[in-house]
């Protein structure tokens, strides 16, 4: 027969006083709940009593921004941790209770409601924590933020950056447009308006003009002025207001201009042929010589000392015929050095006058290539720095012609592109445009999106976009249409691995 072990009790332990609740029956620990058990103070307390159940939430609809008590507007996406977070703090008695866990409750998009589901977690006694969850509905109001108030008022801009560049076409204007996109560099403008020789660009705030005009530095040999205009002034605490103008003029030498250098500036950087082209425009202009490939670099600050403007731009063009071409093998990064013999297009069956030339285009011409240039026999350019290099020991380096860039024959219309551009929404000018200068602006954008084509380096700092689906429908049948063209445009399609998804809130342009 076995026997049970004995039981030891320890004397150090203590034992919990254990009790009945008071309206169940329940056994519970009375040291910690009192004399109800935790199910029956679930049903007679309620943590949640002193917080509201229905909120208000302003929303700009302009903007989409929503209203943070007292006065800042925050941008939340519908669902988000932002908009979760305005959501609490809008509770009045909330901040006495632990929160465990807040969540969105799906409501219909059009209904402006929006439920959250919250639990939250109290101590009710010594050593007794209730947890509880609790819906909470908030009404979606409109109500229009001061930005966007002041930006359907006239005359509310406090700072306005104008920039301006005296030439005859709007090609840098669209290039910096896009830059402007690409960097989004004008999020904080409230208005944009166009204007005969520029854009004006209008701001709520002066260290936003500040910083727009810190950007156009960063991309651009541009030159500021500043000025102020007192508004208004208080003397009984000498506070004044102010409207500030920043004049931001740009250099008026564009890409593929031809230059002339001053004969000293030219000695100064890097002692270069006086007669140079412009290959390309950024925080300064960049020169070469395409007679021998020599580069140089003429900053803004060098520039506006003594400022100059260009021999001929890309309106004085002429189309050459390319007869001979002999490479020199010299070469200097993505341009190669040429002998070539060249005929203007007009001339081809009249007189056959032919001219002699070197280019640093030998890397892409062949024999028939159609190229644009400038022809320089023969011609009179009222430009007194050319007089001066027709005078000096460079005139013998004067050749007869300067060949700028290969000229693709476009048969195809411009909609067949598979690519687009973003255009800004600007204001136009009280002036309603003539005929003639709409003409001009059409012209100009094309010949812009010509220049993207046919340039990488440039189309590299923009941001193209994939045309719509019934654009490139409309591609596939002017293809089929005009099979005997296909050849025309070869080289210019611009990989669909370089173009970006399309999104419709900007104004969309080829």
């Amino acid at each position: 027969m076995e026997v049970d072990s004995p039981v030891h009790f320890n004397p150090g332990t203590k034992s919990a006083a254990t009790i009945l609740c008071a309206d169940c029956g329940a056994p519970v620990d009375g040291t910690i709940s009192g004399a109800f058990c935790y199910d029956c103070i679930k049903l007679k307390t309620d943590v949640t009593e002193g917080v509201q159940r229905e909120a208000t939430l302003h929303m700009c609809r302009d903007c989409d921004r929503w209203l943070s008590p007292p006065n800042s507007w925050v941008v939340a996406a519908l669902e988000s941790r932002e908009l979760l977070a305005l959501c609490l703090r809008k509770l009045r008695g909330l901040n006495k209770l632990r929160i465990i866990d807040a969540s969105f409750i799906w409501t219909e998009p059009h209904s402006r409601r929006i439920k959250v589901k919250i639990t939250v977690q109290s101590e009710i006694s010594e050593g007794a924590i209730m947890q509880q969850s609790f819906e909470v509905e908030y009404v979606q109001n409109y109500h229009q933020c001061p930005d966007c108030a002041k930006s359907y008022t006239h005359n509310t801009w406090r700072a306005v950056v104008q920039v301006r560049q005296k030439v005859p076409h709007k090609r840098t204007f669209l290039y910096l447009e896009q830059l402007i996109l690409k960097h989004a560099a004008h999020k904080d403008t409230i208005n944009i308006k166009e204007v005969h020789d520029g854009i004006d660009f209008f701001f709520a705030q002066r260290n936003h003009a500040e910083a727009f005009v810190d950007f156009l530095k960063a991309v651009a040999p541009v030159h500021v002025k500043k000025s102020q205009e007192l508004i208004s002034m208080d003397i009984h605490t000498s506070s004044k207001s102010y409207k500030f103008s920043y004049s931001a003029e740009l250099v008026p030498i564009c890409k593929d201009d031809l230059v002339v250098l001053p004969l000293q500036m030219a000695k100064k950087i890097g002692n270069i042929s006086p007669m140079t082209l412009c290959h390309r425009i950024g925080t300064s202009i960049n020169l070469i010589d395409p007679t021998t490939l020599q580069t140089a670099d003429v900053s803004t600050e060098i520039f506006w000392r003594a400022p100059f403007r260009p021999v001929a731009d890309v309106q004085d063009l002429v189309e050459f015929i390319i007869l001979d071409i002999e490479p020199l093998g010299v070469s200097k990064g993505r341009y190669f050095l040429a002998e070539a013999t060249v005929a203007r297009a007009s001339d081809l069956g009249s007189n056959d006058q032919t001219y002699y030339t070197k280019t640093h285009l030998g890397g892409i011409l062949h024999v028939g290539d159609s190229v644009m240039g400038y022809h320089l026999t023969g011609t009179n350019f009222n430009n007194p720095l050319f007089d001066a290099v027709e005078d000096s020991k460079y005139a013998s380096t004067i050749p007869d012609a300067v060949l700028v860039k290969k000229h693709y024959a476009r048969k195809k219309k411009g909609k067949s592109r598979n690519w687009r551009l973003k255009r800004i929404a600007k204001e136009e000018s009280e002036m309603l445009p003539r005929k003639q200068d709409q003409e001009r602006m059409e012209r100009d954008f094309e010949m812009f999106l010509r220049d993207v084509e046919e340039d990488s380096e440039l189309r590299a700092g923009l941001a193209l976009y994939k045309a719509q689906k019934e654009q490139q429908q409309q591609q596939v049948d002017t293809m089929d249409t005009e099979e005997s063209e296909i050849g025309d445009d070869e080289g210019l399609e611009i990989p669909m691995e370089q173009l970006l998804d399309d999104f419709e809130d900007m104004t969309m342009e080829e």
